[in-house]
Order: structure tokens, then sequence, then C-alpha cells
């Protein structure tokens, strides 16, 4: 069956890739949640235009952050996590979480894909995160504390 993915998946594609799946692989699981639609031609046509909003959106999500680069250069931001008593978290900081620290404290938005993490945070104390966009890079400071 071909389908629309409006999601990334893992083993299966990036977001409006046209995929073909097995049947009940795309009716029992990707429809159902909302994570594929079936390829027809006003399912197509519609992902086109979206495909090219969100091409946009990032194009001037890139121009607005390259303007603010130099405000996230050297910011510092502060969270507070659950942790055992060696310091370890028990929940990852993952991009999802700095995207909305950064958004809420210094009112910057960001884009996942901008944020240069290899794996989730895992431990309390002094982090540095780079922000890349394009060819150029800033550091900012990530401080976790214990909750």
């Amino acid at each position: 069956m071909k389908i629309i993915l409006l999601q990334d998946i893992a083993k299966v594609g990036k977001k409006y890739d046209v995929k073909n799946v097995s049947d009940g692989y795309a009716l029992n699981l990707l429809i159902p949640k909302g994570l594929a639609v079936t390829a027809n031609a006003s399912a197509l046509k519609r992902v086109e235009k979206l495909k090219l909003e969100d091409v946009t959106h990032k194009k001037v999500q890139e121009d607005l952050l390259l303007m603010n680069l130099k405000a996230v250069e050297g910011a510092t931001l502060e969270m507070s996590e659950k942790a055992n008593e060696k310091g370890h978290l028990f929940a990852g900081v993952h991009k999802a979480e700095i995207i909305a620290k950064m958004k809420s404290d210094k009112h910057i938005d960001l884009l996942p894909e901008f944020i240069v993490l290899e794996k989730p945070i895992k431990e309390v104390g002094e982090h540095t995160v780079e922000i890349k966009v394009k060819d150029k890079t800033a550091k900012l400071k990530l401080v976790i504390t214990a909750a």
C-alpha cells in the first residue's frame, strides 16, 4: 500500500516521503495513529503544499536564528531535573527540553535540527550545547541541578 508519512519514522522514512509498506502495517498502525495517510492524488497535492510551507518555515527560522546567534552565544540556561544521589538524571535532557527552556527564558525559537546533541544529557552539572546554523555555530552553557 502506498502511503505518505506525516512524521519521521525509524526504518521507514522521513516526513512527507511516499513509501510502499504492507497493508497491515499501514492500516493497523500508521494510519490510525496519524503517522501516515494513503497516497492518492488529493493527498499528494496537499503534501506538496505542506512540504513547501515546511521549507519556507525552516528558511525563516534559519534567518531569524542567524540574526539572534549573538544572543545565543555565551547564554546560560538553568534547568532543575530529578536525579539520584550520584548525580545521574532519571530522565535525560533532550533537544525538546532545551528548545522549550530557550523559548521560555530567552524568547528564541529553535528547530531541533539546529541543536548539535549526540545523545541526551544524563548528568547533573555544566554542559556545553552547540547551536549550528548553516556554517555558523554558537555555544551556550546548560546548567543542570538536581531537584
